[in-house]
């Protein structure tokens, strides 16, 4: 039997998936958006959605100028992030006025980012949101990917990679979730606490299942039992 023909002027986008990607600092989540956009998926990164947020001549802009003052504007005229960050680091009160001013812009522009992505046709969105579970948006995806390391790993590359002390590290490590309070909450889980190959095989691992119309696992390669492929 043939199929009715969709209403005139109605547009119907194909199905789409739309998971959410995240992960502790040092843990590698950046090396994992890169493999997943490499293998064809949609990227869409918050923390380039910030800085478009409060990019100069935006209301995000001249709303945090107004809060934190001048002393946040770089020479170039951009907001210094170092400086704000400084600012925020350690207050709770600055950081929940930031993160009014940041976060609903960022919703509105993932939501267009999305949109694009449906109109367009994309297969499998990935939105790289490092903050998911501590500012409560798990539960607005179809899956999350949690990317984790061993606390003594991910404190480890903050102090080679990035030049920071230990107590700078233990800081910023003090400053999200626990892993295992993001572990029970996370559909599947990578486990990068060897090497950038290993991690590598278990992203090649969980690509068939991320593009799965249902989710379902799929049987996994020889040798990539390290990365916890099965929905949770």
């Amino acid at each position: 039997m043939d199929e009715a023909p969709a209403p005139r002027g109605l547009v119907i986008f194909p199905a789409m998936r739309h998971l959410a990607l995240t992960g502790n600092i040092a843990a590698g989540k950046s090396t994992v958006a890169a493999l997943l956009a490499a293998k064809g998926a949609t990227l869409i990164d918050a923390d380039q959605l910030a800085r478009e947020a409060i990019a100069p001549g935006t209301p995000g802009f001249d709303a945090v100028v107004e809060h934190f003052g001048p002393t946040v504007v770089a020479p170039d005229g951009q907001i210094d992030r170092s400086a704000l960050r400084r600012r925020v680091f350690g207050d709770a009160a600055a950081r929940d006025v930031l993160n009014g001013i940041v976060h609903p812009i960022v919703a509105r522009l993932r939501e267009a980012a999305v949109r694009e992505a449906r109109a367009r046709g994309d297969a499998l969105v990935i939105s790289d949101i490092p903050l998911l579970f501590e500012v409560g948006l798990e539960r607005a995806f179809d899956g999350v990917v949690l990317v984790d390391a061993p606390e003594a790993v991910r404190r480890a590359r903050m102090v080679r990679d990035r030049g920071l002390s230990v107590e700078e590290a233990d800081a910023m490590i003090a400053a999200q979730w626990p892993s295992a309070r993001k572990r029970a909450g996370a559909t599947w889980i990578l486990e990068n606490g060897g090497t950038r190959g290993q991690l590598a095989r278990q992203v090649e691992a969980l690509w068939p299942v991320l593009l799965a119309a249902d989710g379902a696992a799929t049987p996994l390669p020889h040798g990539a039992s390290a990365a916890d492929t099965s929905p949770r």
